[in-house]
C-alpha cells in the first residue's frame, strides 16, 4: 500500500509537471514597436498563418524605444497571472541583426519566453528560474521567405517560432540547440536591508500617476519594523548623484495625507512606493527609473 502510495504521488507529479510545461495556445506580445503602423498587426497575422486557433494578446507595445530594462521588467510584472505554457514573444532589440542570440527560455514555472538574449530576460529568470535554454534555429524556425530581411526579427523569427511552440507545431527541443542555463543581465541595486537601512532600486514608474515604484518587497520593508504614520527619510539617487531626499509617512493609500503631499505606501504589487497625492511625483522631482536609479530608506529619527 505504502509504495502504490508513492507511486500515485510520482505519477500526479508527473501530470503536473507535464502540464506546467505543455503550450496553451497562448502567445503574449511585448514590443517597444507602437500602434501607428502595422508592424505588430504583421507580428499577428504571422502567427495566424502557422496556426488560426491560436489565441493572441498584448502586454504593451508602448516600451521606451530601446529600452530592454523595462521590457525586462513588464515581462516579470505581468507573466506571472497568466496560465503556465503561455508564450510571450517580446521585442524590444536594439541590436537586431547583430550577433546576439535569439532564445526562448522556458521557466521552472512553466512559461516560456522568446526574445533576444540582451537583458530582456534578466528579471524573469531570476524570479521564475531557468528550466532550459535554447537557442533559435533559423535554419527551420524562420518564416519561409525571409531570408534577407535583416530589421524585422520580430516578424520573420520571434512571432513565427513562438507562434509555432505555442501551436505545438515543434515542441520546445526543436527550437533550436541548448544553451547553458545562463543568460545576458542587466546590474540593479538588489533589496537589501543592513542596519537599519533598506537600500534598493527603481526599476519603474506608475506612469500614468508619476508614482514611483521600487524593487523592495514587504517583506524587506516590515524590518524597519513601522506602524501606519509613522515616518520615513527617503533619498533618491541617480548614478549615484542625489536628486531626492525628504521625508514623507507611510501610509495605506494615497488619500491618507493631504492633497500634494508624499506619501510611502505598498503598491498592488506589495513593494515599496512613492507618490504625491493627486500630484505627480516623477515630474515634480524628476526620479525616473532604470537600473541606474536607486534608493535608501530608514525611519526617520527627529
Amino acid at each position: 500500500m505504502k509504495r502504490l502510495k508513492q507511486l500515485l504521488v510520482a505519477l500526479f507529479f508527473c501530470i503536473t509537471m507535464m502540464r506546467l510545461s505543455a503550450q496553451n495556445k497562448i502567445v503574449v506580445f511585448q514590443t517597444d514597436f507602437g500602434l501607428k503602423d502595422g508592424a505588430v498587426s504583421a507580428m499577428k497575422g504571422v502567427a495566424m498563418n502557422v496556426s488560426s486557433d491560436l489565441k493572441l494578446f498584448d502586454l504593451t507595445h508602448e516600451i521606451p524605444p530601446f529600452n530592454i530594462w523595462e521590457a525586462a521588467y513588464r515581462l516579470q510584472q505581468t507573466a506571472q497571472y497568466w496560465p503556465a505554457g503561455t508564450v510571450f514573444v517580446s521585442v524590444v532589440d536594439p541590436g537586431v541583426g547583430t550577433s546576439r542570440k535569439s532564445v526562448v527560455l522556458k521557466t521552472k514555472t512553466g512559461y516560456f519566453f522568446v526574445t533576444p538574449d540582451n537583458g530582456t530576460l534578466t528579471l524573469v529568470a531570476q524570479s521564475m528560474g531557468i528550466d532550459a535554454l535554447r537557442e533559435i534555429d533559423e535554419t527551420k524556425n524562420r518564416r519561409p521567405g525571409s531570408g534577407e530581411s535583416y530589421t524585422f526579427h520580430g516578424r520573420d523569427v520571434y512571432a513565427y517560432t513562438g507562434a509555432r511552440l505555442a501551436a505545438g507545431v515543434i515542441k520546445f527541443e526543436e527550437v533550436g540547440p541548448e544553451l547553458p542555463n545562463k543568460v545576458v543581465t542587466i546590474d540593479y541595486q538588489q533589496p537589501v536591508f543592513e542596519n537599519g537601512i533598506i537600500k534598493g532600486n527603481i526599476p519603474i514608474l506608475d506612469i500614468q500617476f508619476g508614482n514611483v515604484w521600487t524593487n523592495i518587497d514587504k517583506t524587506t520593508f516590515i524590518r524597519l519594523d513601522l506602524n501606519y504614520g509613522d515616518s520615513l527619510h527617503v533619498i533618491i539617487f541617480h548614478n549615484k548623484e542625489k536628486v531626492y531626499d525628504g521625508v514623507m509617512p507611510y501610509a495605506t493609500t494615497f488619500s491618507a495625507v493631504a492633497a500634494g503631499k508624499p506619501l510611502c505606501y505598498l503598491n498592488s504589487l506589495l513593494n515599496v512606493s512613492f507618490a504625491l497625492n493627486e500630484q505627480n511625483f516623477s515630474e515634480k522631482y524628476n526620479v525616473h527609473s532604470g537600473p541606474e536609479w536607486s534608493v535608501k530608506i530608514e525611519k526617520y529619527k527627529r
